[in-house]
């Protein structure tokens, strides 16, 4: 049973790892970072967001998306359908360099992708993604009962 623990939270970490690792070296010449870099890939297959849908999308907690899309948004990426004070349910869209960028960054993704599927069927990749599925619902139940009982 160790053994399994170290294995997956190795591979875990390493894959969490290698995807930061591999956003902030693709974005450097955008100045943009991790949370930014999913926000406009989010904007820019999905046209119009709220803040709080990026949140789930992203898995962000509100502070750090309030964060990424003020930057995102006084850099020229977004704009804002709404007046200040209201925008965590506000339309947000790309503005045309974000959907540059944005562009840039689906295409960066989808490269990195099929390298990272190298030697992995179709199969076996729809496999893990149930399995990862089933996991991460487990892991967040096994999270909800300890906030239960601290509450």
């Amino acid at each position: 049973m160790e053994e399994r623990f170290e294995t997956f939270t190795a591979l875990v970490t390493g894959i969490s790892r290698a995807i930061r690792r591999i956003k902030n070296e693709e974005m450097v010449e955008f100045h943009l970072k991790g949370p930014h870099v999913s926000c406009l890939y989010y904007l820019y297959k999905e046209d119009v967001l709220t803040a709080k849908e990026l949140c789930d999308l992203c898995e962000e907690d509100k502070a750090n998306m309030s964060r990424a899309l003020d930057f995102l948004e006084k850099n020229g990426y977004i704009l804002c359908k709404t007046q200040a004070g209201r925008r965590y349910r506000a339309a947000l869209s790309l503005t045309d360099e974000g959907k540059k960028v944005g562009a840039h960054i689906a295409a960066r993704i989808d490269r990195v992708l099929l390298a990272a599927s190298e030697g992995v069927s179709e199969s076996d990749r729809r496999t893990l993604y149930e399995c990862l599925t089933k996991i991460n619902d487990n892991l967040n139940r096994v999270c909800h009962t300890y906030q239960e009982k601290s509450n």
